[in-house]
């Protein structure tokens, strides 16, 4: 898994700036750390053969210090005939990425005043889903330090509408939280229960010590749907479970959703 090797990945090497492959590299090489807003309208005018909805490596923001390790690659959607919505996921992956690396920098310069400890970020991203109806885009964050804790973040863009889709967007109502809920508490009972090695933070796993206990999905939960078209809901690093469980994800069930679905198009 990606996000596996990324945690593998954060106290090895770096390399300043990796260049980007292809007939793109001419026009994003030369943007720079500080590239301002206007840069999704000149990724939007690089050429793109075919009318195909690409994700590429758009740059990357690098440390390569002895005890202080970052590779923040920053993804960029191309070819969207939507550019309003094109521009403004670009701008969104390049802003989170540039609040990380400065971030970044601010806790590397304070921790040399003090302990000298070692740090390390990765970021980057992964298509989890690119078919002719959809396209899901997981970018994951890997903070490494005495241990590393890691967040997901998704857009899944309905690629003949060219819209970004949201769960509430999914359903007529927000019954569907509920819903979602109690199936994944009852997942996460069943596999307790034939794994003694899983653990989730609910009430029904009797646990030692005092710990919020997952009770629902939030309104705008994390989710994509799969290639399967299938409703798959994830949860960060430590949010529902030890850390040693890493990131989980649940398929819901499309039957026990059908009814409250405003349609049949995506999730089935």
């Amino acid at each position: 898994m990606i996000v596996k090797k990324a945690i593998k990945r954060s106290m090895q090497k770096r390399y300043p700036l990796k260049s980007i492959t292809g007939f793109v590299a001419a026009a994003l090489f030369v943007l720079s750390i500080n590239t301002s807003s206007s840069f999704a309208k000149t990724l939007s005018n690089v050429p793109i053969l075919g009318n195909v909805i690409n994700v590429l490596t758009f740059t990357e923001f690098t440390v390569n210090e002895p005890t202080y390790k970052a590779d923040l690659k920053v993804p960029a959607v191309t070819n969207l005939k939507n550019k309003d919505l094109e521009q403004s996921l670009n701008k969104k992956y390049l802003d989170e990425n540039r609040k990380l690396y400065e971030q970044f920098k601010k806790e590397t310069e304070s921790v040399k005043k003090d302990s000298g400890a070692h740090l390390g970020i990765d970021s980057g991203y992964e298509v989890k889903t690119d078919n002719e109806d959809i396209l899901s885009i997981e970018r994951y964050v890997v903070n490494t330090a005495a241990s590393s804790s890691t967040t997901m973040k998704f857009d899944t863009i309905d690629k003949k509408k060219e819209i970004l889709l949201s769960l509430p967007i999914l359903f007529k109502d927000q019954s569907y939280v509920k819903i979602i809920s109690e199936n994944i508490k009852e997942q996460m009972k069943e596999q307790m229960k034939k794994d003694e090695s899983k653990v989730y933070w609910i009430p029904e796993a009797n646990l030692d010590y005092s710990i919020d206990a997952f009770t629902s999905i939030k309104e705008n939960q994390n989710f994509y749907i799969n290639n399967d078209h299938k409703l798959v809901i994830s949860f960060d690093k430590y949010e529902v479970a030890p850390g040693y469980m890493g990131i989980v994800e649940f398929i819901i069930p499309t039957d026990i959703l059908s009814k409250d679905l405003v349609g049949n198009h995506y999730i089935r």
